[in-house]
């Protein structure tokens, strides 16, 4: 998986795209393929010479980083994953303790990435829905990621309340693909929407948690 972090990509200037550049990155390569994609295009529709042109290359000198379309492609899913578990991961260490708090601040996180002008929430989004089998794998492996993160988390809340989730990772993975789901679907609505979808999500995430506690405590007890 690539280290390139979230603002190092979105820093990249890439506004200048007709001028020829005398050297390439792979940030510069990731950078210009996000300018090209969009709520309403996937990474599969974007050419070599495209992402070539808006990064102001030569077409032969996007191989020096990567082999081809499919390769850069997997990299920005990855980076696109790996920073949204970054950035979501430090919401819920500033939220206080309590589940309900954490919940809502994870899902307002999650509505403001969906929102930011990186797009990179529209990578995960998209590419899960209508990318290549390639695409579709390397979005369910950072889906699996974020659930793994979310596990140690609810496990974590739950011991501090003195209580126990009922199958915490099968939790995770029902708050994980909601969360997803709900986002695609707001990737189409318009942002003021946004307060009430928060309001939405947050109620049936606490309905899974919760009935993951009452299923725990109907147990039979040894």
């Amino acid at each position: 998986m690539t280290s390139t972090s979230l603002t190092s990509i979105t820093d990249v200037p890439t506004d200048v795209p007709h001028a020829r550049k005398a050297a390439i990155s792979r940030d510069d390569l990731l950078a210009a393929t996000l300018k090209l994609i969009g709520p309403n295009r996937s990474l599969s529709t974007v050419s070599l010479r495209e992402v070539a042109r808006e990064a102001g290359i030569a077409p032969n000198s996007f191989y020096r980083q990567f082999r081809d379309m499919n390769e850069l492609s997997i990299a920005l899913i990855d980076l696109a994953g790996s920073s949204l578990r970054t950035i979501i991961g430090q919401a819920r260490e500033r939220a206080t303790s309590t589940e309900r708090s954490v919940i809502r601040v994870s899902v307002e996180t999650f509505m403001e990435q969906l929102r930011a002008d990186d797009k990179l929430l529209h990578v995960l989004l998209r590419e899960g829905a209508v990318g290549s089998d390639d695409f579709k794998h390397a979005v369910e492996r950072e889906l699996t990621y974020f659930e793994d993160e979310l596990r140690v988390d609810l496990i974590r809340l739950a011991a501090a309340d003195r209580s126990t989730l009922y199958e915490p990772a099968l939790v995770a993975k029902a708050i994980t693909r909601l969360v997803f789901a709900m986002g695609a679907f707001a990737m189409d609505q318009p942002p003021e929407r946004d307060p009430a979808l928060i309001e939405q999500i947050s109620q049936m995430l606490r309905m899974i948690i919760t009935g993951s506690h009452a299923l725990n405590r109907a147990l039979p007890t040894a």
